[in-house]
């Protein structure tokens, strides 16, 4: 921790010092000097600016090893810090105070910023090092964004004998003669994201969605559903939503969004298009892939890219180590299929899963008079709705939107770890009265991994959390039953037998039992080999970032991408940069 007398210093002029040697070091291709600027345990996340890939050098022998095989190559220079930007300043980051600083730098190949914090070295006191330094490749230079406006529309003048707007945009959405560059596999947010970055580099995009309407997969989800982050944080790209905007959005206002989102950026999208399956061709370098229309047409197109855009939920998992689930007589429904509790009035519901799913599926056939019973298999972790919004804590400290988001992407794993740890403990504290009340229930409770809360539970393994709205309260005061299921010997016609040999009657069975990742997703369209050739997708890897995600895969052509309105926005840039540098020939 700082002391006084250390936050007296002037922040600014230790990061222009930190910046211009380590400016000087790279120039003199000196890297151990570059690497002696960090603590020894110091932390460097790039994101595309010096290795063309999302990467975590640790300690300094990996950073100078990483400054041995870049340095070359990338050319970093003019390193500065913008006047537009926050500047750098005391903040306290994972429990660590620290020097923060935003700044820009260039490369061969673009414009880049970063982030720095600086610490004390405990070795030598009298100098401040880097604790994390984060890089980021903003845009390649010479195929910067552009707003995709043609000549007439800037002069004015139209011919009025030639096809007007909308003639060419359904032309170009089409596809009757030319094949897109990329395919989007999925049109929720993360297909949106990225094929709109896409669009503003002038790469060919077409998104396909099996569903019927733009935003459907959010509008046909169960009837109470609202997001649960705030609306500031949740933004997609180029396109804020308006002030009038609820702090929590509801899905089908969420869903209309998205369809105004395709129309206002003028994406090519196709609904009610299944992706069918596809191979790789090897020799021309492209994909091979079969897509059917809802009139039962095929359509094969060769993009060079697939982007499977169908999040980190996409699949659901059915359990098939239930004994007896067979035999239930009732109604079985996944939780994402879920909808019309008012049928259920009156009449006896089980809900099996204690996620976020499971607890308004709950109350949501509690408010519609059901009698409702959650049936628990594996420890939850519970918090109050305001409390999760700790983790986006950046986003309310009053600086410009954009370095929010730059400030998201340069926390690497160990900070992350530490941050959430320590948020976590905080809301614990704050939710103990409810906490101990669900206790005296009988509801398990976990803290996720590490006592990191459910945002590394979420990045981990998409689940096993609930934010409460109030469904727990209902659980303390016995208004929603709750059963454990190792107390459960097997479901049987008439709903579930517990092992003293009573039966909790059933005449609905809700799984909310989660779903599979992406890499299940691959499996079933582009078979075994290619799912094992690439691996687990999403959870962190060895060096403490995300599997496969928004960065190239064992797959050339094959892509990633998911999370949360604010992951999406952020990460598509990086991932559309990829693409594009791939397009043009930069990347290695």
């Amino acid at each position: 921790m700082m002391n006084v007398l250390d936050r007296k210093r002037p922040a600014q002029l230790e990061a222009q010092g930190w910046l211009e040697a380590f400016e000087h070091a790279l120039r003199a291709q000196n890297t151990i000097a570059a690497a002696e600027l960090f603590l020894p345990d110091g932390l460097w996340r790039d994101v595309l600016a010096f290795t063309w890939n999302i990467e975590t050098a640790s300690g300094r022998p990996a950073i100078v090893t990483r400054l041995q095989t870049t340095l070359a190559r990338t050319q970093p220079n003019n390193f500065r810090i913008p006047r537009e930007r926050t500047p750098p300043r005391w903040v306290a980051r994972a429990g660590t105070e620290c020097i923060e600083v935003l700044f820009s730098f260039d490369t061969k190949f673009g414009a880049a910023n970063g982030v720095l914090r600086l610490l004390h070295d405990p070795a030598s006191p009298s100098h401040l090092r880097a604790w994390t330094l984060n890089t980021n490749l903003h845009e390649l230079k010479g195929h910067e964004e552009f707003p995709p406006r043609r000549a007439e529309q800037e002069s004015g003048i139209r011919d009025f004998g030639a096809a007007n707007w909308l003639d060419r945009l359904n032309e170009a959405r089409a596809y009757k003669d030319r094949d897109p560059a990329v395919i989007v596999v999925g049109g929720g947010q993360a297909g949106l994201s990225v094929a709109a970055r896409l669009r503003r580099l002038g790469v060919d995009t077409l998104i396909v969605d099996r569903h019927a309407r733009v935003g459907d997969n959010w509008r046909k989800r169960y009837h109470s559903l609202t997001l649960h982050n705030e609306v500031h944080v949740n933004h997609l790209p180029y396109m804020p939503f308006p002030p009038t905007f609820p702090v929590y959005i509801p899905k089908d206002k969420l869903a209309n969004w998205f369809e105004a989102y395709v129309e206002a950026m003028e994406l090519n999208f196709w609904t009610g298009t299944e992706f069918v399956g596809g191979n790789y061709d090897e020799a021309d370098k492209c994909w091979q892939v079969t897509l059917r229309r809802t009139d039962g047409s095929e359509r094969v197109m060769r993009p060079r890219h697939l982007v499977f855009a169908t999040g980190v939920s996409s699949i659901p998992t059915y359990p098939n180590d239930v004994p007896g689930l067979d035999t239930f007589r009732g109604t079985k429904v996944h939780s994402g299929a879920f909808k019309n509790a008012e049928r259920w009035r009156g009449r006896n519901a089980l809900v099996l899963g204690t996620g976020t799913s499971a607890h308004d599926v709950a109350q949501e056939l509690h408010a519609h008079g059901a009698q409702v019973t959650l049936i628990q298999r594996n420890k939850t972790y519970v918090v109050s709705l305001p409390e999760a919004q700790s983790v986006y804590a950046i986003y309310s400290e009053g600086i410009p939107f954009d370095d929010c988001d730059l400030l998201a992407t340069s926390f690497p794993y160990p900070v992350l770890q530490r941050s959430y740890q320590l948020s976590t403990a905080k809301s614990r504290e704050i939710d103990k009265p409810l906490l101990d009340a669900l206790t005296a229930r009988g509801f398990k409770l976990h803290f996720g991994e590490d006592d990191t809360g459910f945002q590394m539970m979420y990045l981990r393994r998409g689940g096993g959390y609930y934010f409460n709205v109030g469904c727990s309260d209902l659980i303390v005061k016995g208004e929603i039953g709750l059963l454990q299921y190792a107390d459960i010997e097997m479901f049987v016609a008439e709903g579930a037998r517990l092992r003293d040999g009573r039966i909790v009657p059933a005449e609905l069975l809700v799984l909310a039992t989660g779903y599979k990742n992406q890499q299940a997703t691959v499996r079933a369209y582009l078979g075994e080999t290619m799912a094992d050739k690439i691996g687990p997708v999403w959870n962190f890897d060895e060096g403490g970032e995300l599997r496969n995600m928004w960065k190239p895969t064992a797959q050339p052509g094959l892509w990633f991408t998911a999370g949360s309105l604010a992951q999406c926005r952020i990460y598509s840039r990086y991932l559309a940069i990829q693409i594009k540098a791939r397009e043009e020939g930069l990347a290695p």
